[in-house]
């Protein structure tokens, strides 16, 4: 093998090595935890649910962040400024977030997956509010 062959070799060698987070993050939870260490995330958030292989990565599934919310009536509003009729009731949401990571055999978060998610306050997810600020 020549000197060329060899070092095309090498280079792919290097890039096959080479770990990738998935591309730009499509949310706040995968802008905040890929790249970082899993160790970091569960330090915060609690253990996994479970594990399996997947080549030489781990998926990690993750639920956590059970909470209980209060919803208001909705009323329609009046152009006197008095309540009109009702719009929706009061009701209690329950919420939880649960994620699926891919971890590189060195502990480093490759991505992060939504698997169950409710919407939030402020145009994000409770998903996004409450592991994409931490």
């Amino acid at each position: 093998m020549n000197f060329r062959g060899i070092a095309t070799a090498s280079l792919m060698l290097a890039l096959a090595g080479c770990t990738t987070t998935g591309g730009a993050a499509r949310n706040d939870v995968e802008a905040r935890w890929n790249g970082q260490s899993a160790g970091a995330f569960f330090a915060n958030f609690g253990p996994p649910n479970s594990d399996s292989q997947a080549g030489g990565s781990t998926i990690y599934a993750w639920r956590g962040g059970h909470k209980t919310r209060s919803v208001p009536a909705v009323y329609e509003t009046l152009p006197d400024g008095k309540k009109g009729k009702k719009i929706s009731s009061a009701r209690t949401e329950y919420l939880s977030c649960a994620v699926q990571l891919t971890v590189a055999p060195d502990y480093t978060i490759r991505s992060i997956r939504i698997v169950v998610d409710k919407p939030g306050q402020n145009g994000k997810t409770y998903c996004e509010e409450f592991l994409g600020g931490a």
